[in-house]
């Protein structure tokens, strides 16, 4: 186990569980290590809807299913869609979801981020990939050469997917619905500008993480 730790594999995958919203979550390499910003995406919704309200959420590449997992616990009259593109993702957040016993209200399935999912939804989350593919050289080894690439890296400016969500996601909402979601450092001009572009949707606020960088929108559906 030391040997592995001092070929900068990730403690997370050597364990094979992290923390995340006071949650143990199974990992492995199919999916990214929870990050403590990643809780602003449940912060966030608890700040927009009543823990009983009959909530239908959908928790957007959803990796290790940790966010979904929380939400669920969360608001324990909703129902959850869990997607991922990812068949081995899927299969660890199938793990997390029957864990909490939660597989009566947390539905995992295989889409490309809204594709075939049947809406509308009153909240949408998503820790989208969004780190520009010129960065990777940028990044520690233990992100760098163990965590999977395709939930990492976005195109040249790291966008490409958040400009589909945001695209779906208007289509996907409920009235009055919101859609939260992570971005990466020094993107918030631009993702204020795909938010802009889509007339359905008006963004209420960027939430910031402990370090003071914007790193989540909350958008609502008109």
């Amino acid at each position: 186990l030391v040997a592995r730790r001092v070929a900068r594999e990730p403690l997370a995958y050597i364990t094979g569980t992290r923390e995340f919203w006071s949650l143990s979550i199974d990992v492995s390499p199919a999916v990214l290590i929870p990050r403590p910003e990643t809780e602003l995406l449940l912060e966030s919704a608890l700040e927009h809807f009543h823990r009983g309200q009959a909530l239908r959420i959908l928790d957007v590449c959803t990796g290790s299913g940790c966010v979904a997992v929380g939400l669920a616990r969360e608001f324990p009259k909703g129902e959850v869609n869990a997607s991922d593109i990812s068949d081995e993702a899927l299969d660890v957040a199938r793990r997390n979801v029957a864990r909490y016993g939660l597989a009566s209200r947390v539905r995992c399935v295989q889409a490309d981020l809204l594709a075939g999912l049947p809406g509308p939804f009153d909240l949408i989350v998503a820790n989208p990939p969004y780190i520009p593919a010129g960065d990777e050289k940028t990044l520690q080894p233990e992100v760098r050469e163990f965590e999977p690439s395709g939930a990492l890296f976005a195109g040249a400016d790291g966008l490409r997917i958040i400009r589909r969500l945001v695209t779906e996601a208007g289509r996907a909402l409920a009235s009055d619905g919101i859609l939260i979601f992570e971005f990466g450092a020094g993107q918030d001009a631009a993702v204020e500008q795909l938010i802009e572009a889509v007339p359905e949707l008006t963004l209420l606020e960027v939430k910031h993480d402990l370090q003071d960088i914007p790193r989540a929108a909350v958008v609502q559906k008109a």
